[in-house]
């Protein structure tokens, strides 16, 4: 892909302020100290906080396409505290204590990395503004009181989360028919191409060597199988990464890794962001704190107001692709487009007769139980973070620093949060991961319809919800 290629993949990749022209690639067998595949957050937040507590180690980082090209460049842009796993799940494997703690933890990350882009000069259009989910259906409200109450069964009180009536929730995000919400301050929006993007040009500047276009094949202990292709249809050269420290830091596109085809699933997420918007328009919808937003329904919405005034919304729906397969179609989806608009414009109908001027999406990474995890064996020196189900903006980070402690050999509280040395099942071979989550993601649809026409919460969905990471 060329450099306006890279620049047309989204509203943030056009607006980074950044050359995409692509860093050279691997030419040769290498030798390193730490090889880390992927140079998005997880990779990036890695070699980041290696960097800072050993200078001298050698790092490289391979990349298939170019740093920021994937979920870390063209997310929609929330930077919360949220955990893919429950409270629940994860005290269930450990206790109530490293559950809370991992929680906390979550929780201080997004302080964490706003320090960081301030530290190190990356202006990435930040803003705390927390996140309003609004109740705009009965069963939403009540699930909304539900999920408060439990907050409270676990000792976390107003601060962490809030239930809103609907004054309370109009007053920050005025969507059609809401009867109420939640808010917590835990959540920051932000340009994540401008952060992925800074981030790339830090650890460079620290010695770390980022190979663009230096696709790897496969992991094994101490070494990286890599190609290139430096012309299309050219022949494709190979070279092996050898290091005492392999670092798979691959998320959605794990399994285009031999081997790993069946670890975690790349499901697509799309995106549209308006024109700027007027003042006018502002006062009706909101969100005057920049604060991601999103619903109580069961098919994924979100949103934010971006630094220039656009309103950037996306949702998941897409089709789950045969095989794993990811390829640049998955950017697009002309049905889940117009659904995104049209939703859009239900919300907030001052929306309508405004410009949509960018249209994209992505992949993201589930593992089988929907649970994160981050680990190390120093026998074989390979390491993994991810399985982050699209709320991976600070998960990233607090898996850089977790794996630089396990690397380091350093025990911490952050070794001895829960999802260190979790082990996710695989997914199940095909055709039945293709039958089972498209068959998710109808029943989620399915669901959300149900509940607008009975006002009561659906049955599809409470049948459904093992499979979609509930309980």
């Amino acid at each position: 892909m060329s450099r306006d290629g890279y620049a047309d993949i989204s509203l943030w990749h056009e607006t980074a302020g950044d050359s995409w022209e692509p860093r050279p690639a691997l030419m040769g067998d290498v030798e390193v100290d730490v090889a880390i595949v992927g140079a998005g957050y997880t990779g990036l937040w890695t070699a980041y906080y290696l960097t800072e507590a050993r200078p001298d180690l050698r790092i490289a980082i391979l990349e298939a396409e170019v740093a920021g090209f994937g979920a870390s460049g063209r997310n929609g842009g929330w930077c919360s505290a949220l955990f893919p796993a429950s409270l629940d799940k994860v005290a269930a494997a450990s206790s109530r204590e490293a559950a809370l703690a991992q929680d906390g933890a979550m929780r201080a990350t997004v302080d964490e990395v706003i320090r960081v882009a301030e530290a190190e000069g990356i202006e990435a259009d930040i803003a705390k503004g927390g996140t309003i989910t609004v109740a705009r259906t009965q069963a939403q409200l009540e699930r909304a009181r539900a999920e408060v109450e439990h907050a409270r069964s676990w000792g976390l009180g107003e601060a962490e989360l809030a239930l809103l009536d609907r004054a309370g929730a109009e007053e920050r995000l005025a969507a059609t028919g809401t009867l109420g919400g939640t808010y917590t301050p835990d959540c920051a929006s932000i340009h994540p191409a401008k952060l992925v993007r800074g981030l790339a040009r830090v650890v460079e500047s620290r010695g770390v060597t980022i190979y663009e276009q230096t696709r790897a094949t496969a992991i094994e202990p101490h070494r990286v199988l890599v190609e290139h292709s430096l012309v299309q249809h050219s022949p494709t050269e190979r070279d092996v990464v050898t290091a005492d420290v392999v670092v798979r830091a691959t998320e959605g596109y794990t399994p285009t890794l031999a081997g790993l085809e069946r670890e975690i699933i790349p499901v697509r997420s799309l995106i549209i962001a308006t024109e700027p918007l007027s003042d006018l328009v502002w006062s009706s919808i909101g969100l005057e704190e920049r604060e991601t937003f999103s619903d109580g329904r069961h098919l994924l919405i979100y949103g934010q107001r971006t630094a220039d005034d656009r309103l950037v919304f996306g949702g998941r729906g897409a089709p789950y692709s045969f095989g794993s397969r990811i390829t640049h179609a998955d950017a697009s989806d002309l049905r889940t487009h117009r659904r995104l608009l049209a939703t859009l414009i239900e919300m907030f109908p001052a929306v309508r007769g405004h410009q949509v001027t960018h249209r994209w999406g992505g992949v993201l990474g589930i593992p089988r139980d929907w649970h994160a995890s981050v680990g190390y064996d120093p026998v074989s020196g390979l390491a993994h973070a991810g399985g982050y189900v699209g709320d991976g903006v600070a998960t990233t980070n607090l898996a850089g620093r977790t794996l630089r402690d396990l690397i380091l050999g350093a025990p911490s509280d952050l070794t001895a949060l829960p999802w260190v040395g979790h082990v996710s099942p695989r997914w199940e071979p095909e055709p039945l991961r293709w039958l089972g989550v498209n068959a998710g993601l109808r029943a989620m649809t399915m669901a959300d319809a149900e509940e607008s026409a009975t006002g009561r919460g659906s049955l599809v969905a409470r049948a459904v919800a093992p499979l979609v990471g509930g309980h």
